[in-house]
């Protein structure tokens, strides 16, 4: 991965608490399981950032190796990598997700 994007993506998840690497944004996710994944932290009424991979084809294959995850959306909570749309509404479901958001110091 060349030192630029793995440098852009590192800064994506230091200066946000959450960031959600998926296809699109926020207001115009471009797949299902991005949008699932936006749904969920709009559920819990929490702010989020958003990358669109979609938009720059060096991010959209540089997260793939920089997680070791072949898919996205990838969620980002806190600097540390939680998963894809799956795991976090499972986490959700579960109330692993409010616990790792309040942990993190986010309101839930």
């Amino acid at each position: 991965m060349d030192a630029d994007v793995k440098t852009k993506i590192e800064n994506e998840i230091k200066t946000n608490k959450i960031t959600i690497f998926m296809k699109g944004n926020q207001d115009f996710p471009q797949c299902g399981f991005s949008a699932a994944a936006v749904n969920v932290f709009e559920q819990l009424g929490v702010s989020f950032h958003t990358v669109d991979v979609l938009a720059d084809w060096n991010i959209r294959e540089g997260i793939k190796e920089f997680s070791n995850w072949p898919t996205i959306p990838q969620i980002y909570i806190d600097g540390e990598f939680v998963g894809g749309c799956d795991i976090i509404r499972t986490m959700h479901k579960n109330g692993e997700l409010a616990e790792k958001l309040a942990s993190a110091g986010l309101a839930s």
